[in-house]
């Protein structure tokens, strides 16, 4: 009596152990990973974009200011666009914030109607019209970003031609005496739209050049810009991933409603 009584309390210890891990195994089964993935590389994307960019365009305003152009009127245009352009990374900050957080809600909508962990939580008209519109919204943004990711390459070729341009200047002055060798060599900010065609000077070249090329703002600037590009192509991937992710998600849903489970 006393072993079958021992026995008879062991059982339901043992039951519990065996109930808590099979529940483990199906939340972590539940887990939408590459959604997931997708949403944590979003978010460092958009923090090195938003957070490098801002202030990439402050150094910028700096730089254009004191090397580039003399007279108020000549960077108001810039400094405008810059000021506006930050205010709309305040922007994409936070709807990349609450977007993230839906298509990750999304996906653990999509994998528990798939593997059905949820008792009658299964795949429904309205799941499905839901996955097509993150589909359809998130292939836009894909292509808006596209073009952003595109947008933020132009500040570090500048930057790469400058220091560039720099480092030619550098090895004229240390081959030849004569300082007009190298005078002629410019950067010219007019010919990448950051200041009108009538700014003055508008340009720099020389040692002057190579002077603002040993500032440490300039490398700070290049530094936040390189940054803030691969931020925007961290950026791209996840929303790949999530196009990717939703996809395949509506595709079994789809399949799943075709299939009678409602």
């Amino acid at each position: 009596m006393g072993i079958n009584s021992h026995h008879a309390g062991a059982m339901p210890g043992h039951s519990c152990e065996r109930g808590c891990y099979d529940c483990c195994i199906r939340c972590i089964g539940a887990v939408p990973y590459p959604s997931l993935v997708a949403t944590l590389l979003c978010y460092a994307g958009m923090a090195l974009f938003c957070g490098c960019g801002h202030e990439a365009l402050t150094q910028t305003e700096y730089l254009v200011e004191t090397y580039f152009a003399r007279n108020v009127q000549d960077y108001v245009v810039m400094a405008s666009f810059i000021k506006y352009f930050q205010y709309v990374i305040y922007g994409l900050a936070s709807f990349f914030f609450l977007y993230g957080i839906l298509l990750l809600a999304e996906g653990f909508y999509a994998t528990s109607a798939v593997k059905q962990t949820f008792g009658e939580f299964r795949s429904t008209q309205c799941g499905r019209c839901l996955s097509l519109t993150f589909i359809v919204v998130t292939y836009i943004l894909a292509f808006i970003w596209l073009a952003v990711f595109a947008f933020t390459a132009v500040p570090v070729f500048f930057l790469f031609n400058m220091e560039q341009t720099c480092h030619n200047i550098n090895l004229l002055a240390e081959t030849t005496a004569s300082i007009n060798q190298h005078s002629w060599i410019c950067m010219d900010a007019r010919q990448y739209g950051l200041l009108p065609w009538n700014a003055v000077p508008g340009k720099s070249c020389g040692l002057t050049l190579a002077s603002i090329c040993k500032t440490s703002e300039f490398h700070l600037t290049y530094d936040l810009y390189i940054a803030a590009f691969a931020g925007a192509g961290v950026t791209l991937l996840a929303l790949f991933l999530y196009l990717i992710a939703t996809t395949y998600n509506y595709a079994v849903l789809r399949f799943l409603g075709r299939k009678g489970i409602r």
